[in-house]
């Protein structure tokens, strides 16, 4: 069961990360608590949570919101490169024709909306590769880790695959892991996701400088 905390906790992770908290903001339990229509006993409970995973910081008026700071980005796309590289390897490794069936599948509707330029689309579907491969890979840690921080930069990926070149770029990327995958050459396919992170990272560098 799904605690109200637990609900609490999502709403308010996903308002911080996808920065309808600004950094910098002050949010307060009082602030919270009416506008999510709760007591304050859950929105406390959420507040210590997204404390410990470093979105929030108490400012003695509140807590100001943090969100994910530059160095945040760096970490994660380091530790993206090198796991997601994994995955794809792994992937590959235990390919079979239904999995071969759902990247497909993904990889040609992102094709298409990316040719529409259909942002909503372009980034559900990209991310749906994604976690095609996560689930497949075959290891619950390595699941769990590369979803958390898909969820925690979605923000920046948003900007990044729904920009013109930069998604045209991307579901070419997509199309060669898909093919090294599909032919179960791990290397390939692990050399491959390592490049597209690495790309993605430079492009969203390139937006914030």
């Amino acid at each position: 069961m799904i605690s109200l905390a637990d609900k609490v906790f999502e709403r308010l992770e996903q308002d911080i990360l996808s920065e309808h908290f600004t950094p910098g903001e002050i949010l307060t339990e009082g602030k919270l608590s009416a506008a999510l229509g709760v007591s304050r006993t859950p929105v406390r409970e959420a507040v210590r949570r997204l404390e410990q995973a470093g979105l929030l910081k108490e400012c003695g008026k509140g807590m100001i919101v943090v969100g994910v700071s530059r160095q945040d980005l760096e970490d994660i796309y380091e530790i993206r490169k090198r796991v997601e590289g994994l995955a794809a390897r792994r992937t590959a490794e235990k390919v079979s024709k239904e999995l071969i069936s759902k990247l497909s599948e993904a990889l040609e509707l992102q094709e298409f909306y990316t040719l529409k330029r259909d942002a909503s689309h372009i980034q559900a579907l990209d991310s749906l590769f994604h976690k095609t491969i996560y689930d497949n890979c075959g290891s619950g840690v390595l699941q769990d880790t590369l979803s958390s921080m898909h969820r925690r930069i979605q923000r920046y990926r948003k900007d990044s695959v729904t920009q013109g070149k930069r998604a045209e770029q991307a579901v070419k990327e997509h199309r060669a892991i898909f093919e090294a995958i599909s032919v179960g050459d791990g290397e390939r396919a692990e050399k491959l996701a390592v490049q597209h992170v690495n790309n993605a990272y430079n492009n969203i560098i390139s937006k914030e400088q």
